[in-house]
């Protein structure tokens, strides 16, 4: 369900952010949001400090890390059970396990 903007119109607030960030980057064109992009960067920087990024840069690192050993995980287990599965398969072919 969405939300509608309050007053007589039909819009939606969806609706209206969309044709008002279209409308953005029709007028200013991709260079504003580099620009404004840069802008916040620094921002932060001077707010946070150089130390904020290292910290963040770290955490966002040990995430991919850990998302990337749940997936060797998740591909073991798999691995393994098409094995098992394998060998029950040619055990009930021979006859065995019935």
């Amino acid at each position: 369900m969405t939300a509608k903007k309050k007053g007589t119109g039909s819009m939606t607030v969806a609706e209206a952010g969309r044709k008002g960030g279209t409308k953005t980057a029709k007028t200013h064109g991709h260079e504003f949001y580099e620009e404004i992009g840069r802008k916040g960067g620094v921002k932060v920087r001077d707010e946070y400090g150089v130390a904020f990024y290292e910290e963040i840069g770290h955490k966002g690192g040990q995430k991919v890390k850990d998302l990337i050993e749940m997936g060797k995980r998740a591909q073991a287990a798999e691995t393994e059970a098409d094995r098992r599965l394998a060998e029950r398969a040619k055990a009930i072919k021979k006859g065995v396990g019935k």
